[in-house]
């Protein structure tokens, strides 16, 4: 295992950071499926949104499925926002977890923080490439963080990210070909909570490197 991050007392709370952004992602999400008006695309002109028909992105869009005003976007954006600020500081501070320097944790930082920079334009359009892009950035930051992870003995982590990057990579396979498209909305959400788990862990692991008070 690794030592402790030399930090002091007073710098122990920012590790708590990427945490405090996944639960306001969750709570401004849940709040813009509340606000959302309607609509999906395997349903026009259903009510509300739907767990299983609606993507997490029709909620960024500036009208809704079903062509009202999407008054669940002002949400959904301080979602967003919220889970890139997290998960940004996350990985910028990620490599100390390793007591050990390699030029792979380089590319794991620099990898996922170009990937959550690329994700944070999906509320400007141009969705198909953007998803592209931030798909093979994040891959390369999540393998290259698997080495490190299993070269440091955090194998529960470890399995559970291999565990995110095949259920991931199951997601992008029906999203490019189209095959099993009706159960992707399902499958969107099953990989977010994969990863809010993952991500969750990481941070709870980084915050005990820290000296307690």
């Amino acid at each position: 295992m690794t030592g402790k991050l030399p930090y002091g007392k007073r710098h122990r709370f920012p590790a708590l950071i990427p945490i405090l952004g996944i639960v306001i992602f969750i709570l401004f999400y849940t709040l813009a499926s509340i606000a959302y008006p309607g609509g999906s695309w395997y349903i026009p002109h259903q009510k509300g949104f739907s767990l299983w028909h609606n993507y997490l992105c029709d909620m960024l869009d500036k009208y809704a499925i079903n062509g009202a005003i999407n008054t669940a976007r002002p949400y959904a954006i301080m979602a967003l926002s919220a889970l890139f600020l997290g998960l940004f500081w996350l990985w910028y501070q990620l490599p100390k977890l390793f007591e050990r320097k390699s030029f792979n944790q380089k590319i794991m930082k620099v990898s996922g923080l170009l990937s959550l920079s690329t994700i944070s334009f999906l509320a400007f359009g141009n969705h198909d490439n953007i998803v592209r892009i931030a798909g093979i950035l994040g891959v390369i930051a999540l393998i290259t963080c698997s080495i490190e992870l299993h070269r440091t003995k955090h194998s529960f982590i470890f399995k559970l990210g291999i565990i995110c990057i095949l259920v991931f990579l199951i997601n992008y396979l029906v999203y490019e070909s189209g095959y099993y498209i009706s159960l992707l909305p399902v499958i969107q959400k099953i990989t977010f909570l994969l990863f809010i788990l993952w991500f969750t862990l990481l941070d709870v692991v980084l915050y005990q490197k820290y000296p307690h008070p």
